[in-house]
Formats: structure tokens, sequence, C-alpha cells
């Protein structure tokens, strides 16, 4: 068995390496055209992403290290562990995710781990529906920018925040199988340390936070353009479907200029719900203290996003 899983992670190794090399000789050969994508994608996060998640990242993190959340949040207690089974910040958490979009969930359940209010393994069962988009991505860029039609934009959100809330009751009762070690009491060191108001801290883990949002963007753009050709080979709507799995905002733009509305409204719900290669690797770096699996992160993603996509064509085919 060790053999096998040893195995296994050699050829997964050489697969990325052979990918790497793939990517980095498209570098070379055409220069031009990857700077240009590059400015594409830092264009996108620049314009799309910082104004409205940083925000949201810095003022959350204020909030977090002021310590008055439990206070906040005390009398849902009963609530969020009837619902969740987690503490009742995680409704917080919950909300300030559906308010920003990502990655803002997912840092909000680590700075929670990292100040001692919550334990490991409700970050890793909060993670399953407090990882969600925003209105002014789904509603606003999504919705109204790409598909020129408000109607899709709040069918998408309403089916994405249903489809986050139902995850949420699905996780609810998880086991950690492969994951016994994990402690259910709170860390102790960063109760005291870590929930100090710190301005200058603060704001540098914000601002590391949005760059490290950024950089991942702009990664991405070049993979979907060196993947292009590949991909162009393929059915128009399943190229389009294709590029919203490795990065959520090329993808539903894609996915928005097929001619079949409804099936492109669909789609799109799995691609926001799901977030993209490019968005799990986002959530995952800001999970890096919780020591989050991705393959369980990636699970919660893809059972969110056929929950949502459930929902989607409920709504497109009856209502």
């Amino acid at each position: 068995m060790k053999k096998f899983a040893k195995s296994e992670k050699n050829i997964s190794s050489i697969i990325f390496t052979l990918l790497i090399v793939f990517f980095l000789i498209n570098l070379i050969v055409f220069p031009k055209r990857y700077i240009e994508t590059t400015l594409d994608g830092i264009s996108a996060w620049a314009f799309n992403v910082l104004p409205s998640v940083f925000p949201f990242i810095f003022f959350t993190r204020c909030l977090s290290s002021l310590g008055q959340m439990e206070k906040v949040t005390r009398p849902f207690q009963k609530f969020s562990f009837a619902l969740f089974k987690t503490p009742p910040t995680s409704l917080y958490a919950f909300l300030m995710a559906i308010l920003s979009g990502y990655p803002v969930g997912s840092k909000m359940v680590a700075d929670l781990y990292m100040q001692g209010k919550i334990t490991k393994k409700d970050a890793f069962k909060m993670s399953s529906f407090c990882s969600t988009s925003g209105p002014m991505f789904i509603i606003g860029a999504v919705g109204i920018g790409m598909f020129q039609n408000s109607t899709v934009g709040y069918i998408l959100f309403i089916s994405h925040i249903v489809g986050a809330f139902l995850n949420g009751l699905l996780y609810r009762n998880m086991k950690f199988k492969n994951i016994d070690k994990i402690d259910d009491k709170k860390i102790e060191t960063n109760g005291t340390t870590k929930s100090k108001f710190d301005i200058s801290d603060i704001v540098t883990t914000s601002a590391i936070a949005i760059i490290s949002v950024g950089a991942i963007i702009a990664i991405f753009f070049i993979v979907i353009e060196c993947l292009s050709p590949i991909l162009n080979l393929l059915p128009e709507t399943l190229s389009c479907f294709l590029q919203g799995i490795v990065e959520i905002t090329k993808g539903c733009l894609s996915l928005s200029t097929l001619s079949n509305i409804k099936l492109a409204t669909v789609l799109s719900s799995f691609v926001i719900s799901f977030g993209g290669i490019s968005t799990l690797l986002q959530s995952i770096t800001m999970l890096k203290s919780v020591e989050m699996p991705i393959k369980l992160f990636a699970l919660q993603k893809f059972t969110h996003a056929l929950l949502s996509t459930l929902i989607t064509l409920i709504i497109v085919i009856f209502v």
C-alpha cells in the first residue's frame, strides 16, 4: 500500500513537472503574448477584486481583533449549533463571506482559529459554508456585466447562497476518519497575542493576503492562455466550462457568450460555487494556518457546486 502511494506521488510529481516545463517553454517562445496575458490578469485583480475584497479583508480583521464578536454572536449559539454544530461566530463569518466574496470567508475562518476562538474541527466544518462568492461579483460582474441580465445574476446568487447553506448542513456531522490527531481544544498561545488590536499588523496581513490573491489570478490567466490551443479543439460549451474550472472570472466571461442562456446560467452556477482551481488555491493559502487538507476543501467546494447547480437547474426549468 505504501509503495502504491509512493508510486502515485511520483507520477503526480512527474506530471506536474512536465506541466511547469510546458508553461515555461510557452513563456520563452511567446514572451510578448504572455506579458500581455499577465497584465490582463493583474488588471482583472486591480479593477475587480482589489476594490471589492481588500476593504472587507481589512475591516473584518479589525472586527475580529477587537474581540467583540463573541458578545454579538452569543444569542445565536443554540441556533448555530443546531444548524451546523459550530460556534455562533460561524454565522458572522458566513454573513461576511456572503457580503464580500472569495476568499474573505476563508480568511475569517483562519483568523478566528489563530485567535483561539474556534477549534480546528470547527474551522474544517465552517469552510464548507463560509467559502462563498459575493453579490458584487455574482450579480454585478457576472449577471449585469457579462450576461447583461440582472435576473441571471439574482438566480446565480440565490442558488449559490442556498447551496452554501445546504453544504454546511451536509458537513455538520463530518467525521475525521483520517485526521484523528486533530485537537478539539482552541489554540491557547494565540488567544492572548493575536487578538490585540494592532493596526500595523492588520494592514500588513491584509495587504499580503490581497497581493497573494492577485498573484494567483495572474498565474492562472497565463495557465488558461497556455492551454488555449488544446481548449479550442474542444466543443465551445465544454471549452468555456473548463476555463471556469481553471479560473472563475475567465470561465464566466466565456460562458456568457454562449447562445443557450439557460445552459450557460446552469454551468456558471457550478463554476461560481466551485470557484475554479485559482480560487481554491487562494482560499487554501488563507487557510494555511488551519492546516486544511486540500482534498477535503476541494470536496467541500465540489459538493457546494453540485447543490448550487441543482438549485439553478430547478429555477431555470420551473420558475
